[in-house]
């Protein structure tokens, strides 16, 4: 079996030649971590993060939220803060 001659040419590129790496090119680069590619979180970070707690509440109450469809929680969340506002708080 021959084997092919080399065609002489090159395959050296100049890196004058290369684009400009911009702040917006890294911004939209994927990050990997050797071979694994390291997701972005999702949503930006809220300047005022919710804060998960374990409530008991009475099952009518919890009934009648869930009863409203997808996003209940939400909705007692929009309640109780409701509920402050209208109620200050005594000393």
């Amino acid at each position: 079996m021959q084997q092919k001659k080399p065609t002489g040419e090159s395959t050296w590129v100049d890196p004058d030649d290369a684009p400009e790496l911009t702040e917006e090119w890294f911004a939209s680069a994927d990050l990997y971590q050797g071979e694994k590619l390291i997701r972005k979180g999702g949503r930006p970070k809220s300047p005022n993060p919710k804060k998960m707690v374990s409530l008991r509440l009475d099952p009518r109450v919890l009934a009648y939220f869930r009863a409203t469809g997808p996003g209940w929680q939400s909705r007692i969340d929009s309640a109780l803060r409701e509920y402050v506002e209208t109620h200050p708080q005594s000393q």
